[in-house]
C-alpha cells in the first residue's frame, strides 16, 4: 500500500520552487496538498494572497504528482491539525523555512513521520520563491543582535546603552508579529512603495520612525525597527533615556559582515500569538538595564573582533538580561528548544518577544535545517 504524504502552505503565485518542493515530497508517496486560506494567510502575513484560495487549490490540484489538494479548514500556523488528523499520512514533508517546533511536536502526537528538506532548485532553473517574484521583494527586514528594548525611554533611563541590529535582504517572507520589524516594514512600503530611497540613512530612519508612530500613538514603536531596516549592514545605536539615539555606527567591512552570516542560524518558531502581553510582571531596575548594556557592548566588541565565542557569550548574556526584566517575552516551548541546541550553538536569543518569531543562533559549525540570512550591503 503506497503511503500518504502531507504538505502544507500558502502557495500564491505558484511558481518552479513550488513545483519542485511537490515533486521531492511526493517521493515518499502519494501527496495530499493543504493550502491555507484567504484568512489565514492574513493573519500570518497582514495581507491578502494575490490569488484567492480557489485559484491556489485549482492550479496545485493541477500538478501532475498532487494527489489531492484542499483548503485548511483551521487558522493559524497550525490551520492544517484537522485533516492532517483525519488524513493521518505516513508523512509530513517541510522545507527548511517551513519548519517549527509546533508542526514537529503536532507530528509526533499522531506518530507522522516529520521530513525537512531544504530548498533546492529543479535541476537548470533558477531558485525561485513567491517573496523574490513580488514587487515589494527589495524591502529589507531586520533582526536585533543586542540590547533590544534599550530604545525604550523606560529602560535606558536607568542606564544607557546601545541596541545592535542587522538589515537583511529579503530572502525569504518572515511571518507577522516575529520580531523581523514587520510592522515597520509595511509603514516603509506604504512611504517608499518597493524599496528605500537613496538618502542619509539616519534622516530616512528619522522619518520612518516618525511615520511609524504618528502624533497621538499611545505604545511608540522602539526606533531600533527602522534603524535597522534603514541602515545597511550591522548598526550600533547608542540609547540615552530618548526615543531617539544620541549616536548611530555602523559597519560595512566585507570581512565583518561575512562572519556574521556565517556564524547565524535562524530556527522558526512560528508567529507571536495575538493578543500576547509581553510588558505584563515586568522587573525592569538599574541593574537589569546595565547587564543588558554591559551585553551589548561586550557583543560589539566580540563582533568586530570577529570572536564567534564571545560573539555567542554576550549575545546569550543580552537575552538573558531581556528575560530577567522581561519574563514574558519568551514561553515555555522556547527553552525546550534552546536546550535541544545547547551542545551545537555558543549563543542565542529570540527574534520576538512572547515566544514567537525565530530562535537565533551563533554557532562555529553547521546547525542542521537552520535558515541562513544574508545582511544588506548597500544603501540602493
Amino acid at each position: 500500500m503506497t503511503s500518504k504524504v502531507f504538505v502544507s502552505g500558502c502557495y500564491d503565485m505558484l511558481h518552479s520552487g513550488h513545483v519542485a518542493f511537490f515533486q521531492e515530497a511526493a517521493r515518499y508517496g502519494d501527496l495530499y496538498v493543504a493550502v491555507g486560506s484567504d484568512r489565514t494567510v492574513y493573519d500570518l502575513k497582514g495581507r491578502l494572497p494575490v490569488n484567492n484560495e480557489a485559484e491556489r487549490l485549482y492550479m496545485v490540484q493541477s500538478v501532475s504528482c498532487v494527489k489531492q489538494a484542499f483548503v485548511s479548514q483551521g487558522s493559524g500556523m497550525l490551520d492544517f491539525a484537522g485533516e492532517l488528523e483525519a488524513l493521518r499520512p505516513g508523512y509530513f514533508v517541510v522545507n527548511e523555512d517551513g519548519n517549527t517546533p509546533d508542526k514537529e511536536e503536532l507530528c509526533r502526537a499522531l506518530g507522522v513521520e516529520y521530513v525537512i528538506l531544504k530548498r533546492e532548485p529543479h535541476a537548470g532553473l533558477t531558485p525561485r520563491s513567491t517573496t523574490a517574484l513580488r514587487q515589494i521583494q527589495q524591502m529589507p527586514y531586520r533582526i536585533d543582535l543586542a540590547g533590544g528594548w534599550l530604545d525604550q525611554p523606560w529602560v535606558s533611563r536607568f542606564y544607557p546603552g546601545p541596541v545592535l541590529t542587522i538589515s537583511l535582504e529579503p530572502t525569504l517572507e518572515f511571518n507577522e508579529r516575529s520580531g523581523m520589524a514587520t510592522s515597520t516594514r509595511r509603514t516603509a512600503i506604504k512611504l517608499w512603495d518597493s524599496k528605500l530611497p537613496v538618502g542619509d540613512p539616519e534622516k530616512l530612519a528619522y522619518i520612518l520612525f516618525c511615520c511609524d508612530n504618528p502624533p497621538g500613538t499611545t505604545e511608540i514603536s522602539g526606533s531600533q525597527d527602522a534603524i535597522g531596516l534603514v541602515f545597511p549592514g550591522l548598526a550600533r545605536a547608542q540609547f540615552e533615556g530618548g526615543y531617539w539615539p544620541t549616536r548611530i555606527d555602523h559597519v560595512l567591512s566585507e570581512p565583518i559582515l561575512q562572519f556574521l552570516e556565517n556564524a547565524l542560524y535562524l530556527i522558526p518558531l512560528g508567529p507571536r500569538e495575538t493578543g500576547f502581553d509581553v510588558l505584563s510582571n515586568t522587573r525592569i531596575d538599574h541593574a537589569g538595564a546595565k547587564a543588558l548594556s554591559d551585553a551589548a557592548d561586550a557583543c560589539w566588541d566580540a563582533i568586530l573582533r570577529q570572536d564567534i565565542v564571545g560573539m555567542g557569550h554576550s549575545m546569550r548574556a543580552s537575552f538573558e538580561a531581556q528575560i530577567a526584566m522581561f519574563p514574558h517575552m519568551i514561553v515555555p516551548s522556547v527553552p525546550r528548544l534552546i536546550e535541544r541546541y545547547h551542545g551545537e550553538a555558543l549563543g542565542w536569543k529570540v527574534s520576538g518577544a512572547g515566544g514567537g518569531g525565530y530562535l537565533i543562533l551563533t554557532s562555529d559549525r553547521p546547525i542542521e535545517n537552520g535558515i541562513r540570512i544574508l545582511i544588506r550591503r548597500h544603501d540602493d
